[in-house]
């Protein structure tokens, strides 16, 4: 079996939608890693609003000026996309000690079941509390604006956001 490639990093996730934490952390990433693929999965714990394919247009839309970063969509587990894609290191945004917890449980299981590295970013302080779950009960529930929306997600996602999920008298 070839020697995984360190030089390519996976930032898995559902981008459902992507925020601009997800942004911070694929700009950040695009300089420390030759390639990078933000590969948009589906978890199986939650209800999307999006498809792959839509979330993924969202991602690309946002990360075209990066000419090292590829967006694909993939199912099943996130280490076996890696190591089919040949990559070495599987990438993590952190917020907080709660997302530090989960994914270090993950992160030890992939490297046992797949002998893949898993190194953390911490996402700037103006995303942390930025979550997706977050922005999606906040369009349901219709408080909100697109002014002050848009300095959590683009201004395109909070369209399609609304469109989608905004409850109508």
């Amino acid at each position: 079996m070839p020697k995984p490639n360190r030089s390519l990093a996976v930032f898995p996730g559902a981008f459902d939608p992507v925020t601009y934490g997800h942004l911070n952390i694929i700009e950040r990433a695009a300089q420390l890693y030759d390639r990078l693929i933000v590969a948009v999965g589906q978890n199986p714990l939650k209800d999307e609003v999006f498809t792959g394919e839509e979330r993924k247009e969202m991602v690309e839309a946002h990360t075209r000026h990066l000419p090292n970063v590829l967006v694909e969509t993939y199912s099943g587990l996130t280490v076996e996309f890696v190591k089919h894609a040949g990559a070495g290191v599987i990438l993590r945004g952190i917020r907080d000690n709660v997302d530090l917890h989960d994914e270090l449980e993950i992160a030890t299981a992939n490297l046992i079941m797949g002998d893949i590295e898993t190194v953390f970013l911490m996402t700037d302080r103006q995303h942390v509390l930025t979550s997706s779950t977050l922005i999606k009960q906040i369009v349901e529930i219709g408080a909100y604006d697109a002014d002050h929306l848009s300095r959590l997600v683009p201004l395109d996602v909070a369209k399609r956001l609304e469109q989608r999920l905004r409850k109508r008298p």
